[in-house]
């Protein structure tokens, strides 16, 4: 069980590092994995935290929780908040892409801090 969990956090960790990667390549021509993986794992502790605290709050807490996410991206990469809006978006998509294709073959069963996976 702990196993299973640690295993599905690296999953998710590495493949949300290559989404932001992938975006932020895209949107602000940055490439550089080892900067999205800190921006993925701070991205995940922030957004745990805050959904922790605030989630729970009807209509506003998932929109605070995004928005948290969103200042993460936004103080690690260059542009603004649309870029940042833009790099979240288009990493969302791949990193919903790449895990739904490792959980069809059995990889991993959950993913761990992809919103909505």
């Amino acid at each position: 069980m702990v196993l299973s969990t640690i295993i599905s956090f690296v999953v998710s960790l590495l493949v949300g590092a290559l989404a932001i990667y992938v975006g932020a390549a895209i949107i602000v021509d940055t490439k550089d994995y080892e900067h999205a993986i800190f921006t993925a794992l701070i991205g995940a502790i922030v957004w745990g935290i805050t959904a922790f605290f605030l989630g729970g709050i009807p209509l506003f807490g998932p929109l605070i929780v995004l928005g948290a996410y969103l200042w993460v991206i936004n103080a690690r990469y260059p542009g603004g908040w649309k870029e940042a809006a833009m790099i979240a978006v288009s990493a969302w998509l791949v990193g919903a892409i790449v895990l739904t294709l490792l959980a069809s073959v059995a990889v991993i069963d959950s993913a761990i801090g992809v919103p909505f996976i």
